[in-house]
């Protein structure tokens, strides 16, 4: 699961570690800030919806020492030992997923200086070789619907929709449209 790419030879993917968990927090706050995910776009509002930083961290830890299932994986991108992005795979959780054919990368994410560096590509390409490795032979994700990059990133790569979309409803009561986008691994 390493790669080099043309921004340097110090860009890998590789599983995360404990160690890792309050980097993984810092990180999926900046992007959650940077994106606005969830309506909320200040670091108070994120600490209301979701807790501060040692309690976001500590989930973080505790998923990664105590992973739910055997196949649940979280995958991070680095440049130069320094984490820039995560993406975390799973069995598929949809009702119409099969668990034992059907992974889903629940989260992607690459912090804002980093984008456009490979970094989301190589996550998405090591969860596909991963979830092929775990004898997965669909991957699943969900994007928002007003997500141009993420599903540019994934349809260049192969993806496509199945047809399947969903509406979340964030903290402030705003509906998150999503498709479902797939690709297969086996």
């Amino acid at each position: 699961m390493t790669g080099a790419s043309a921004s340097g030879s110090g860009d890998t993917v590789r599983l995360a570690w404990p160690d890792d968990a309050s980097t993984l927090a810092t990180v999926q706050r900046q992007v959650w800030l940077s994106d606005g995910l969830f309506g909320v776009v200040d670091e108070a509002g994120l600490t209301e919806a979701f807790g501060d930083l040692d309690e976001h961290a500590e989930r973080w830890r505790s998923t990664l020492t105590h992973s739910p299932e055997a196949r649940f994986r979280v995958l991070v991108a680095t440049h130069d030992d320094v984490v820039v992005g995560y993406g975390v795979l799973h069995p598929g959780s949809d009702p119409d997923a099969d668990p034992v054919r059907d992974a889903e990368l629940g989260d992607l994410a690459v912090v804002p200086g980093a984008r456009r560096d490979g970094h989301g590509t190589r996550l998405v390409q090591a969860a596909a070789d991963t979830a092929a490795a775990d004898r997965f032979s669909i991957l699943r994700t969900w994007v928002a619907g007003s997500d141009d990059g993420a599903r540019l990133l994934l349809t260049s790569g192969g993806w496509a929709s199945d047809g399947a979309f969903r509406e979340l409803e964030a903290p402030d009561g705003r509906r998150i449209k999503q498709v479902r986008l797939h690709t297969a691994v086996a």
